[in-house]
């Protein structure tokens, strides 16, 4: 019995001097998994962008790789033309006043058209969209517009839903998206002619985002309508034409990695190019 108590001592003593001398490789946590990236693998760093740009607004694509972008309200009426390195290729001096520029648009003709829509206070009597090649860029054509549903200027706080930072073109129209600054949720969707004049924007729909936009774009074959907010693009696919694209198939991606974000545009059909407020540069694939 004597004997047995020993071992038992013995046996015990051993297993416990085992567990010292190995605890580290025994109780040793396990190798923890990598979180999720900071940035999503579709979502891409491109570059900075140049000091020029500053307060980068709106978005074109030239060419792959080649985009053209512009300052905000108060800042020279010139057109930057980038790399995808950030590097600033040319810049194109128009003479027309920068009220308040927010957003680029394209048309298959190679036009790019310039929303002057920036309407912080909605008191803006006329608004304009500015038509013109880059590669003659002394010959603007002025689209001058009014909302329709807009009788007061300023409306009630609450009613303040006539400001726009997006723009898309598609078979002639241009499609002028709102920033509700009043309530901060709805998307109001205005159409108006592609060409020179005086007209009324056409109120043609609208969508609860619960979101204030700061961007729009249209794919290249017309079957994505993309608005982009603070941290946030809104999809909107398979709609019987882009002008019914606010009652297609909705989606929100978030990109809360990329801060504001303030323009965007299709770079292909799946391929977005995004600035950002913070002055960075941004490739997203859907």
């Amino acid at each position: 019995m004597k004997l047995m108590t020993k071992t038992i001592i013995i046996f015990v003593a051993l297993v416990g001097l085992m567990l010292i001398v190995f605890r580290n490789e025994l109780f040793v946590a396990p190798p923890a998994t990598e979180g999720a990236p900071a940035v999503s693998a579709a979502f891409e760093r491109l570059a900075k962008l140049p000091s020029e740009v500053n307060e980068s607004s709106g978005l074109a694509i030239l060419a792959a790789g080649h985009y053209l972008t512009h300052n905000d309200a108060g800042n020279r009426p010139y057109l930057y033309e980038l790399d995808a390195s950030g590097k600033l290729l040319q810049t194109i001096k128009l003479k027309l006043p920068n009220v308040d520029w927010e957003d680029l648009a394209q048309d298959d003709d190679g036009n790019v058209y310039i929303a002057d829509t920036g309407n912080n206070e909605n008191d803006r009597t006329e608004l304009a969209v500015y038509k013109v090649n880059p590669d003659e860029p002394e010959n603007v054509q002025a689209i001058r517009f009014t909302y329709e549903d807009q009788t007061k200027y300023p409306p009630k706080k609450k009613d303040r839903n006539f400001d726009s930072e997006a723009l898309f073109w598609s078979e002639g129209n241009l499609y002028v998206i709102s920033k509700d600054r009043g309530r901060g949720e709805t998307a109001k969707v205005y159409q108006l002619p592609d060409q020179a004049g005086t007209h009324k924007a056409k109120l043609i729909g609208q969508h609860k985002l619960k979101a204030q936009v700061t961007g729009a774009t249209i794919s290249p074959d017309q079957s994505t309508v993309v608005l982009l907010s603070e941290g946030a693009l809104h999809l909107f696919t398979d709609f019987d034409s882009p002008a019914k694209f606010y009652e297609g198939v909705y989606e929100r991606q978030s990109l809360k990695e990329a801060g504001q974000t303030e323009g965007v545009a299709f770079e292909s059909e799946d391929v977005l190019i995004i600035t950002s407020e913070g002055g960075n540069l941004y490739r997203y694939t859907l």
